[in-house]
């Protein structure tokens, strides 16, 4: 489930040849005529057309599916809470975990338990949603064998990871008691840093082969833009995304001396070198503009509040159904499948709000990649590529409410904008 195991979010993004009177642009972009007058809309709606309506009815079936799969996501947790306090469910992997003496360790191994127990409950629905329905419209490229050794790993990762973090945050709460939320949330936000750091070099490694870039031209390029710009990378890596899926994908990942930056075989064999530039250019952009930084700021004023509001609604609840789901208090950790189900609430309102930071973030890294690679029709090309999974022409209000990257056709007709405005430098 998205929310579930309350490990927040990793960020990375993805993100011309003309003449005097015709213009064409390499490989998979679209040949645009050029009169003396270029018209901006008219070239994005060019580019709009190169989809056909079954493409376009196949990727906006796809992400209107997103919507639903993430109210569904908060149902299935709100059943999950219900059965472990309810049911009690919760009460008895508790007293389980009570043979051990230490009170923390009781915590860590009902932690283990509860993961374990809700990863089994919801699996029907993991199973449809990143297994089932990823193959039904065409996005991976994994045997079930593949894909359920890596929904392993990853479940390995929360047991341990996760269940040290938890029962570390419930010491804290032993020892502060009414302040905890504000401790928790300074935690959680530690936690995420350590994350950040650790997972280029210990994490991703675990589901992807990382490798220097083969392709000196292409590294060479990008590392320019990289120098240019003062991004400290002597290195460029590739991995093999395409085990897992046909979707093109780069990052500049990792926080301080494990910076990392990196591109998939995917972006390297279905794009041209001018898409390629100007996808990298935009990641090489959230590293400069500080987006890490700027990202960790918001999360973290989002953690806060949403701690805060666990912790109101909690103690509401519990005055409420005590009785009945036995929890003490907030120290109680009987009660952690209520505190994940009201953290994975607040987020789930919140996510509008998380979105437009997001898509803000993004847009100025398209400008800056667009004024970095000056690849418009590399970029835009890129744009409708990612149309296998993203809805390209959304309207406004679903574009600002559900969107964290900006639209196919906001990002082609930006992309216009700026070749309008340089035409005379080509």
């Amino acid at each position: 489930m998205k929310y579930r195991y309350l490990l927040l979010i990793l960020l990375s993004g993805l993100l011309s040849l003309t003449g005097n009177a015709k213009q064409t642009v390499t490989d998979s972009t679209v040949i645009i005529t050029q009169s003396e007058v270029f018209d901006a809309t008219v070239a994005t709606e060019q580019y709009l057309q190169t989809l056909t309506e079954e493409q376009k009815e196949n990727s906006d079936a796809y992400f209107e599916g997103g919507y639903w799969l993430d109210l569904w996501d908060l149902l299935i947790g709100f059943v999950i809470a219900l059965v472990f306090l309810s049911f009690g469910l919760s009460r008895l992997i508790k007293n389980i975990a009570e043979k051990i003496r230490n009170v923390h360790f009781q915590n860590f191994i009902y932690l283990v338990l509860y993961f374990l127990f809700s990863y089994i409950l919801v699996f029907p629905f993991t199973i449809f949603r990143g297994f089932f329905r990823e193959h039904n419209y065409g996005l991976s490229n994994m045997d079930f064998g593949g894909w359920f050794s890596e929904e392993m790993i990853g479940l390995a990762l929360t047991l341990f990871f996760g269940s040290i973090f938890i029962a570390f945050l419930y010491w804290v709460i032993s020892k502060v008691k009414q302040t905890w939320w504000i401790w928790g949330s300074t935690i959680m936000v530690v936690f995420m840093v350590f994350s950040m750091i650790i997972s280029p070099v210990f994490i991703s490694p675990l589901f992807n082969e990382y490798k220097p870039l083969e392709d000196q031209k292409i590294k060479e390029e990008i590392l320019s833009m990289a120098r240019a710009n003062g991004v400290p990378a002597d290195n460029v890596y590739q991995f093999d995304a395409s085990k897992q899926s046909n979707r093109i994908s780069a990052n500049v990942s990792g926080f301080g001396g494990t910076t990392r930056v990196s591109l998939n075989d995917n972006l390297l064999n279905q794009c041209s070198s001018a898409e390629i530039k100007a996808v990298m250019a935009h990641e090489l952009g959230h590293y400069v503009l500080n987006h890490i930084y700027e990202m960790l700021i918001y999360i973290a004023i989002l953690i806060f509040i949403g701690m805060a509001f666990v912790n109101w609604a909690f103690n509401k609840l519990i005055t409420r159904f005590k009785k009945k789901w036995a929890i003490a208090g907030i120290s109680d950790i009987v009660g952690f499948p209520l505190i994940v189900f009201l953290f994975s609430a607040f987020f789930f309102i919140a996510s509008p709000v998380m979105n437009n930071i997001i898509r803000s973030n993004e847009v100025e890294a398209d400008i800056f990649g667009l004024n970095t690679a000056r690849e418009p029709d590399g970029f835009a090309s890129v744009a409708m590529k990612l149309s296998t999974y993203r809805k390209i022409s959304p309207g406004k209000l679903e574009e600002i409410v559900f969107f964290d990257h900006p639209s196919g056709k906001t990002r082609v007709y930006n992309a216009m904008i700026w070749k309008a405005e340089h035409l005379d430098e080509e």
